[in-house]
């Protein structure tokens, strides 16, 4: 059987990466339709030997179609989900308009795939850091039982969309010439800088991203009780996110059984040979589809408490990888309706 399926966001960063990975894991579509603003309608986008005319969307966009990836934006998803669903397809939704909303599950495969399953027309996708946070923390959880997170990201830039990329670029080719630069993208210099500051701030000090990892993690988990600290901080990193956790669990830690439970877990590698200086890291975890756990070490300033660093492409598991490996699940559960 095969799918018409559509993608939101076509020529964005994440959108692109959705065209790669659906021809390179051979999803089965019959039918890839690409839709964008007004001003990208009429543009040619190829991959390899195929090539589609870009779409301007609008509410007719998702007749026919079986599935459509969103990755356009909140206000994108919260106007046209609803529509699409009306007519019968399925949106699986990488912004962050639904995830908390409880009548929408909010999925990665590999750990709570059954909510997937449950779906009423709309799947939300995790915040990419909150994704591989858990690639990490997931296994480690059903080892020993997972109670507070102590957690600092080091967000890649392109997670912020092409032109940050290009202005990291530009940074550094003008800090080469002797040159100087202005931030625009970001609020201050981004090459050979790191900024303490993703997403805008709460009143009690918190920014919405660092918030996204307690309640997503809560939700996905089903652990209502957990408790979450974040800090999220922007490097000078073109692609890939990490993250360094320290954990607390209701058992104490056995570091063999923490190693097992990392090998036992899909799409999770360990990389934890420190005295070889071998560990996750950035420039070997992007557009590779599994996450990479090191630096693995127990600690006593938490209960029961684990030290780790977890690494992964955000662009994959933390947006269009995921988004297809929901719509896998779907399709081999006969779900996707």
């Amino acid at each position: 059987m095969t799918y018409k399926v559509g993608i939101l966001g076509a020529t964005g960063a994440v959108g692109q990466e959705i065209i790669h990975l659906l021809h390179e894991r051979a999803f089965p579509f019959s039918e890839l339709r690409l839709l964008a603003s007004a001003r990208s309608a009429g543009k040619v986008q190829s991959y390899k030997e195929h090539s589609w005319t870009i779409e301007e969307t609008t509410e007719e966009s998702f007749q026919d179609l079986d599935i459509c990836i969103f990755s356009a934006g909140g206000s994108q998803s919260k106007h046209f989900a609803p529509i699409a669903k009306q007519a019968g397809c399925l949106v699986i939704d990488n912004s962050s308009a639904f995830r908390m909303d409880d009548s929408v599950p909010l999925v990665v495969p590999e750990i709570n795939p059954e909510s997937a399953l449950n779906h009423e027309g709309v799947i939300a996708n995790p915040n990419c850091s909150t994704a591989i946070s858990l690639m990490g923390l997931y296994p480690f959880h059903k080892a020993f039982g997972l109670k507070s997170v102590i957690a600092c990201t080091y967000q890649a830039v392109s997670g912020s969309g092409a032109e940050a990329l290009k202005e990291l670029d530009d940074q550094l080719m003008a800090w080469s010439k002797g040159e100087t630069f202005a931030p625009e993208v970001y609020p201050h210099p981004i090459a050979f800088n790191v900024i303490p500051h993703v997403d805008s701030f709460n009143e009690d000090g918190f920014t919405r991203e660092e918030m996204k990892l307690l309640n997503e993690s809560k939700k996905i988990m089903g652990l209502d009780s957990l408790q979450v600290n974040c800090t999220c901080v922007r490097v000078p990193v073109r692609r890939a996110h990490s993250i360094a956790i320290t954990a607390s669990f209701e058992k104490p830690i056995d570091l063999e059984v923490a190693k097992q439970a990392i090998h036992d877990f899909p799409n999770v590698e360990l990389v934890d040979n420190p005295e070889q200086s071998e560990y996750p890291m950035p420039i070997n975890y992007s557009e590779v589809v599994p996450c990479a756990v090191g630096r693995m070490r127990k600690t006593d300033i938490v209960p029961n408490g684990l030290s780790f660093w977890v690494t992964g492409d955000q662009l994959w598991k933390g947006a269009a990888l995921n988004a297809i490996q929901i719509a896998e699940l779907l399709v081999k559960e006969n779900k996707v309706r």
